[in-house]
């Protein structure tokens, strides 16, 4: 049986870009999916690791602003070299 993993998550920032996001200590995302319009996303980037070791394979409710998205992982970049997280993709399910 699956995990589920609650996440709180906020619209990202107009006019900011990836990294300063990240400077700012959020990790910027993409949710997406059937039936439902792409948004752009951003998570705290300390709570996302914490959970993320926890369960890299399960289900996520991310919390977006009210609305309650059930999602998976679909994909995950990190830079190796510094084991950072640069950005993640949602897909609701």
């Amino acid at each position: 049986m699956l995990n589920t993993t609650t996440l709180t998550a906020t619209n990202r920032e107009e006019g900011k870009n990836p990294r300063q996001i990240r400077q700012a200590g959020f990790l910027p995302g993409s949710v997406y999916g059937k039936g439902m319009e792409a948004k752009n996303i951003q998570i705290n980037t300390h709570e996302f690791e914490m959970a993320y070791r926890n369960n890299k394979e399960g289900n996520w409710e991310l919390n977006l602003n009210g609305e309650k998205i059930n999602a998976k992982i679909q994909e995950l970049q990190v830079n190796y070299a510094t084991s950072e997280y640069l950005n993640v993709e949602f897909v609701a399910i």
